[in-house]
């Protein structure tokens, strides 16, 4: 897929003006959709010494973005049955402090610390696995568990432990075995081959360049924000974070990362948090994601779910870009310039024959709510309710008994009473009566 003339212009001018603007020795980015990369550009340079141009096939450090990663290895256990979103933390690695649970980590509300005990970010040496959880008698809890958002690169350390201690194996191994060979994702490791960008410290005051550390992976504090990849590659696994892979982790599993937790910024609701995944809110569109920094690179990615179109961005300096703010924008320009034709409607079977009477309209608190069968499923709508909240979707559970699996109410239950010849009469949903006439509450709705 090639982008149109026009939109792949806009998307040039955007890398071009961050590139100049934010003072970045160079810039890869991508958008995608489908999962195919339908644009790429690399500019600046990779390697300023060197005189390396860079190209999208160079890796770049991408920070925290490394923590998704980490996510759906915690999310793959928990679906395997080796553990729950709600175990304390302590019951799967007894050095923890006690309280939080592995959710409140995966969301950053465990309140425990930003970082780990010492001065990593001073002395630019990770502690070993044995230093971090000799550590945690140190480790100061800031909040109360899930009193606030706040994060905690410990936590995700903890996570990593956790990864590691349930799979029989280092975290690196895990990862590779678990996620990045099923996904093919061949240029994203802690060692991937083939050219990598160099990092960069931009003197504020002057247009110089400083070749930044370049951290050693250590444990599970690789978990934290370790890796390297490239942006076809996080172009892949943004798009897998929409629809899910077999064998890997299911879309349902996505679906629940991506449900809001908390919110960062309560009084904009701009930027929420899920399970290990970022939602940021762009107008209407909310995009998952998560951003990355580490000494002289900056990344970030971002997809929006339900058009499975997103955008890569990174950075080979360490301070003064926006990749967040980049991502957002080169995706936002792609769904602008991409509307989606509509899938042509197609006639069907029908209801089944069980079905078929409960369809219409039905009443609750003078509320009208209509039953209707739509490719193959049960809806449920409530009639000019609020946009966005007025859906339900169900699956039979067993006789007369759906389940809403999805929209307003999800999780409840929708029964079917019947008269004596067997004609619906009434529903429940939530246990609230839904009856053909509109009706007061206790008041008679018989025909």
């Amino acid at each position: 897929m090639r982008p149109p003339d026009a939109l792949g212009e806009r998307l040039d001018r955007l890398v071009a003006t961050a590139q100049s603007e934010q003072r970045a020795p160079s810039v890869s980015a991508a958008v995608f959709r489908d999962g195919e990369v339908l644009w790429r550009r690399a500019l600046g340079s990779a390697d300023v010494g060197r005189e390396e141009p860079a190209t999208p096939e160079h890796a770049y450090r991408i920070g925290s973005i490394t923590k998704t990663f980490t996510a759906v290895c915690i999310l793959q256990l928990r679906d395997a049955g080796v553990l729950d979103l709600d175990d304390p933390l302590r019951s799967h690695v007894p050095e923890a402090p006690p309280g939080p649970t592995v959710a409140d980590a995966l969301a950053h509300l465990s309140g425990l610390q930003r970082e780990p005990p010492g001065e990593i970010w001073e002395t630019l040496e990770p502690p070993s696995r044995e230093e971090l959880l000799a550590g945690l008698e140190d480790a100061e809890r800031v909040l109360r568990p899930a009193e606030a958002w706040h994060y905690s690169n410990l936590a995700f350390g903890l996570l990593g432990e956790i990864v590691t201690r349930r799979n029989d194996a280092a975290y690196e191994v895990t990862l590779r075995d678990r996620v990045l060979e099923p996904l093919g994702l061949a240029r994203t490791g802690f060692h991937p081959p083939g050219p990598r960008a160099t990092g960069y410290y931009v003197d504020p005051y002057s247009d110089g360049v400083t070749v930044e550390v370049e951290l050693p992976v250590e444990g599970p504090t690789a978990a934290m924000g370790w890796l390297w990849s490239t942006v076809d590659d996080l172009a892949r696994w943004a798009d897998f974070l929409s629809t899910g892979t077999d064998g890997v982790l299911a879309r349902e599993t996505l679906d629940e990362m991506a449900r809001v937790r908390t919110m960062v910024d309560d009084a904009a609701w701009s930027l929420g948090w899920g399970l290990g995944l970022a939602l940021y809110r762009g107008g209407e569109r909310v995009f998952v994601g998560h951003g990355g920094a580490m000494p002289g690179f900056l990344a970030a990615l971002c997809v929006h779910r339900p058009e499975r179109t997103g955008a890569v961005a990174l950075f080979n300096t360490g301070a003064g870009a926006r990749p967040e703010t980049l991502a957002l924008e080169l995706a936002g320009a792609a769904l602008d310039a991409l509307p989606r034709t509509p899938e042509l409607w197609r006639p069907d079977e029908g209801a089944p024959d069980d079905v078929a009477p409960l369809l219409g309209r039905w009443w609750s608190e003078g509320e009208e709510l209509v039953l209707s069968w739509r490719q193959g499923r049960l809806r449920l709508e409530v009639v000019d309710g609020p946009p966005g909240r007025s859906v339900s979707w169900l699956v039979p559970e067993e006789d007369d008994r759906w389940r809403i699996v999805e929209g307003r109410e999800r999780g409840e239950l929708l029964r079917v009473t019947r008269d004596g010849s067997g004609a619906p009469v009434k529903l429940y949903v939530a246990t609230y009566p839904l009856t053909r006439r509109a009706t007061a509450f206790g008041g008679d709705a018989s025909e």
